[in-house]
């Protein structure tokens, strides 16, 4: 091992990399031409991986979030090298995090019961990040399921899931998550109607005791949790109520909403009747709804609504009374509703339409301040004409769905489901810039912060239904295909086509990479659900195991490359709790814990605590380990979970353990363990010359080697305790201890080593 470490040292110092430099220059012999010209790649193919290749090392600018569809999770990628870097793991079980496995995370799955059941999927839909001032600002992400009417709130900090509130009056839901410009409010529109409350009435009295509503659920951004205490809906027509967005700037207080199947129809196939297709697409218009939410807050605040399971709801008819809400009309089964950046348009796309929609608010608010409406609805709620609130109609092409917004004034992109193209025009002029095709049948698509009031332009992705040839067959069900496209010149320009295998991902949103601040390692004894201390943990030397009857509780620390305590002894029938803190500070050093045969995976990044309860109802021996491979002796992180039958009573043993070690084992460890010092040594004086304090990530790797090296201390003096007593079985083992603190405290230097290299370290003056 010494050998390694000299080796390593030498390679960190550059003297054992020449050859492989030399070796490498005569190596790659083809050409750049040849090799264009062996793959069939032509120049316009070079130039479009050029735009998207991120050397390693490097980092992408932007950092999208994507919904993971029927995966009930988030999927987390890089532009423009459209790298997968992470998935969340939000209304669905995911081992690897650890998520549904430890009993922190089970209680935020909790939170997600409807009426009682457990709900352990979902379908997730719309992402959308917190914003101040109207523009992003990465603190906190939210996500909707449509399955359920649930929504998420994810912490930024640790990319991790908080909370989840279920929607106490909504049956069903899609047009979630969008937040107001400074993210007071998570706007949450119901999609099917139903009776509020989830209550029960007949079909046939669809027109009486079926409505639609929207939420508005208050978020606390210092605690970082929606409240649900503080938050209130809005009652609305039974239309199918679809996608919302909040106005911005000189729209800021509104938020629009609009619908499909305006005809009210309930279907009946089975019964002779045209399916829902045919009875929700009978009218030419259905309506956006245009809400005042600032007004409706105050109505709220001022106590003038009724209780629906616990949950405040304005009903439509203070709505109306107090000029809350009107319609306008819009294009026949509308789909994305989008405010530009000055909050000056909404533009809306119709799927059975050619043709974009674009109203003008202050058309809208004169109309409405006015009192100038063409008519009502069956309910009462004034429509405003739609020449009073159009600025343009935009013919674009077929199935014209959703939009987002260059940097450029007046640019916005909108998807075009049936032409399987995505239309770039001028919604202030009305007039179409240019048009490329996608592959195929593209539903949402997401710019550059997109939806903000400073959008970043620069790239655009198409998020396609379908993959069809793209992609090498993998069965009958194909991945969807995320396509990268420039938007940084006058033509589009297509760079690259991403699989992507998880769920049906339906929306995305987009923020610069330089936005998000997550942290490196939780503070030490984190629960990672709350963001509080875990009032369990404990640190190195203060491990225990306690009893209360037959309740066992294991207070544990992990750290390269054991548990401890290793062993734990319990009775058939007890019930036991481990409470297990990762103890390092190294970035990224994860340790995993799992329990054979007893569905037990908790995921232990640095600083943070996490629990696994089981019942010990099998007498066994059952070994746990760490799942996620540490270090050089992660097979070696290990333990005994010893389960004994009852009544049992354990007799002397005459048998011996394991190996034997005599003077002549401890003196060569001995001698080991003063070499690989020698190499400690060397890289610390490197280290300490330099000035590695400038640099955080090398002050918390040089922390924790500190950590090991005062670990190893501890060892070597005990090694040399029972050396005097010439009990060498304990010494060579407390020996070798002591060297495996070494390695790891070495592995660590020459990481600071590197890091300092690369990243433009000087020597100390």
């Amino acid at each position: 091992m010494y050998k390694i470490l000299r080796k390593g040292l030498l390679a960190a110092t550059g003297v054992a990399g020449l050859g492989l430099i030399l070796a490498g220059s005569t190596a790659s012999a083809e050409t750049l031409d040849e090799v264009l010209a062996r793959r069939g790649l032509s120049q316009q193919d070079l130039l479009a991986a050029a735009k998207t290749y991120t050397p390693t090392g490097k980092r992408d600018e932007f950092i999208v979030f994507s919904s993971g569809g029927q995966s009930g999770q988030v999927i987390v990628y890089g532009v423009p090298s459209m790298r997968i870097l992470k998935y969340i793991a939000v209304f669905t079980p995911e081992p690897w995090q650890g998520y549904g496995y430890d009993e922190e995370s089970k209680k935020v799955l909790a939170q997600g019961k409807i009426d009682g059941r457990d709900v352990p999927w979902g379908d997730t839909h719309h992402p959308a990040i917190t914003e101040t001032n109207g523009d992003q600002d990465g603190q906190y992400l939210f996500i909707n399921d449509k399955s359920a009417p649930r929504i998420a709130v994810i912490s930024l900090h640790d990319f991790e899931t908080q909370q989840i509130v279920v929607n106490p009056i909504m049956q069903s839901e899609h047009g979630g998550a969008f937040v107001t410009p400074n993210s007071e409010y998570v706007i949450e529109a119901a999609q099917y109607p139903g009776v509020l409350g989830r209550g029960f009435a007949p079909l046939s009295e669809f027109n009486e005791k079926f409505r639609g509503a929207v939420t508005y659920w208050k978020f606390n951004r210092e605690k970082g949790r929606i409240e649900p205490e503080n938050s209130f809906s809005v009652e609305l027509p039974p239309y199918t109520q679809d996608l919302s967005d909040a106005g911005k700037l000189v729209s800021d207080g509104w938020s629009f909403t609009n619908s499909f199947c305006s005809e009210r129809y309930v279907g009946g196939i089975e019964r002779g009747r045209p399916p829902f297709e045919a009875g929700c697409s009978q009218n030419d218009t259905d309506y956006l709804h245009i809400i005042n939410w600032k007004k409706a807050e105050e109505l709220y605040k001022a106590g003038k609504f009724s209780k629906i399971n616990d949950h405040a709801v304005i009903s439509m008819q203070t709505l109306i009374d107090e000029g809350v809400l009107a319609l306008v009309a819009e294009p026949k089964s509308p789909h994305g509703v989008d405010v530009s950046p000055d909050g000056k348009y909404i533009v809306v796309g119709g799927k059975l339409d050619t043709q974009a929609s674009v109203y003008s608010f202050e058309k809208i608010k004169a109309a409405i301040d006015a009192k100038k409406f063409a008519g009502k609805d069956a309910y009462g709620v004034p429509i405003i004409a739609l020449e009073d609130a159009l600025h343009k109609q935009v013919p674009l092409g077929l199935g014209p769905l959703h939009s987002q917004y260059d940097s450029k004034p007046c640019v916005v992109y909108t998807s075009l489901y049936v032409d399987s193209q995505v239309a770039k025009w001028d919604y202030c002029e009305g007039k179409v810039l240019d048009k490329i095709s996608v592959h195929y049948n593209i539903g949402h698509l997401v710019a550059m912060e997109g939806e903000t009031v400073h959008p970043a332009g620069k790239y655009l992705i198409a998020l396609n239904k379908l993959a069809i040839d793209r992609f090498n067959p993998v069965g009958p069900l194909h991945p969807q295909n995320h396509q990268l496209i420039d938007i940084s010149g006058e033509k589009m320009e297509l760079l690259y086509d991403m699989p992507l295998p998880l769920g049906e991902p339906h929306y995305a949103t987009a923020i610069a990479a330089d936005k998000l601040k997550p942290l490196v390692r939780y503070k030490y004894g984190t629960d990672s659900r709350t963001g509080e201390k875990h009032p369990d943990a404990v640190r190195p030397g203060s491990e225990k195991v306690e009893r209360n009857g037959n309740k066992v509780k294991v207070y544990m620390t992990a750290i390269r490359s054991h548990f401890t305590p290793e062993i734990v002894e319990v009775e058939e029938g007890d019930e036991v709790e481990f409470v297990i803190t990762n103890s390092e500070r190294a970035q990224d050093e994860t340790h995993g814990f799992a329990i054979s045969t007893y569905g037990v995976n908790l995921s232990l990044e640095p600083g943070k605590t996490a629990t696994a309860k089981i019942k010990a109802d099998k007498p066994g021996v059952f070994s746990y380990y760490c799942t996620e491979f540490c270090s050089a002796l992660h097979l070696e992180m290990t333990g005994f979970l010893v389960v004994k039958p009852k009544g049992f009573v354990e007799q002397a043993s005459t048998g011996a353990e394991g190996q034997a070690y005599t003077q002549a084992d401890y003196d060569k460890q001995f001698k080991t363990n003063t070499d690989t010092q020698a190499v400690i040594d060397s890289v610390v004086t490197y280290i300490t010359s330099m000035n590695f304090k400038d640099f955080p990530d090398a002050v918390a790797l040089v922390e924790d080697a500190t950590d090991q090296l005062k670990f190893a201390g501890e060892a070597k003096a005990k090694a040399e305790d029972f050396a005097k007593k010439q009990d060498w079985q304990n010494a060579t083992l407390w020996a070798g201890q002591w060297w495996q603190y070494q390695v790891k405290a070495a592995d660590i230097g020459l990481r600071v080593k590197t890091y300092l290299e690369q990243n433009g370290a000087k020597k100390v003056q």
